[in-house]
């Protein structure tokens, strides 16, 4: 089923891990908002732009940061010609056209942000535009809403409030099986059978790690960097430093103990 998946779509390459696919079709399909949490670099922005593809519909895709607004979301007036114009933001154009809007990492927003797709999170499924008199604008057929986090680095700071989670299904993510891995990162980058492989053994020894202090571990994306950089003529070992190990830390003593289990597992 997950290979026949990826050989039949078209677009965006994605290896479903479990049911993602049809939990996301079926929230599409009953008009539900979806919540994607997982961690940094396991695929949740190509998993979108795959069902984006697969329902044939557009993707607007917004990296949320602490200065966002909901005018950033919904959009603003602004100068054209001398005249003033209103501008839709992404989300409102996603309203209006009937496409995907994604929320990347979305505790990064605001509180005062997020709260400002609550009406299209539930089953009112509409924006109401402050900006142009209380506008309220129905989401068009094919709309859907999608956000995502990194449960890793959530605290009391940063966190969905339980008011935004519960208009939303649930979808977890996490680094897919070596095999289905292997089959990703071969894919994706043309390396040989033996690097992928010592790279695949590399990252679930960084997996495993559990006192080293390390906040994020080694991703699908680092590997896919990795298999990038070898196959574009670095040695295997000097691939995973730069691509694996690097992104990882700053610190000299975890960079040692990372770098001893590079050589651990990589011929050189």
């Amino acid at each position: 089923m997950v290979q026949e998946v990826a050989e039949e779509t078209e677009g965006p390459y994605y290896v479903p891990v479990g049911n993602e696919v049809e939990v996301f079709a079926a929230a599409y399909d009953a008009g539900l908002s979806v919540m994607l949490k997982g961690p940094t670099g396991c695929g949740k922005t190509r998993f979108v732009e795959f069902m984006a593809h697969r329902f044939g519909v557009g993707l607007n895709t917004v990296s949320c940061h602490e200065d966002i607004t909901a005018s950033d979301l919904l959009g603003r007036h602004v100068l054209q010609g001398g005249d003033t114009v209103w501008v839709d933001g992404p989300m409102t154009r996603s309203v209006r056209e009937g496409s995907l809007c994604y929320l990347d990492e979305i505790v990064e927003a605001r509180q005062d942000t997020i709260v400002a797709i609550h009406p299209l999170a539930d089953h009112r499924r509409e924006l109401s535009l402050e900006r142009l008199g209380g506008q309220r604008v129905e989401a068009a057929a094919g709309f859907g809403l999608v956000v995502s986090y990194n449960p890793g680095y959530q605290s009391v700071l940063k966190d969905l409030k339980v008011s935004t989670r519960q208009r939303m299904v649930a979808i977890e993510l996490g680094f897919p099986p070596a095999e289905l891995e292997r089959e990703i990162v071969l894919h994706e980058t043309g390396a040989t059978d033996s690097t992928v492989d010592e790279l695949i053994t590399l990252a679930g020894a960084i997996r495993r790690l559990d006192d080293f202090g390390l906040r994020e571990v080694a991703s699908t994306r680092t590997l896919i960097a990795a298999g990038a950089l070898a196959s574009a003529g670095l040695s295997t070992r000097d691939a995973a430093m730069a691509a694996m190990v690097g992104p990882l830390t700053d610190d000299p003593l975890i960079t040692e103990g990372l770098t001893s289990v590079v050589d651990t597992y990589i011929g050189g």
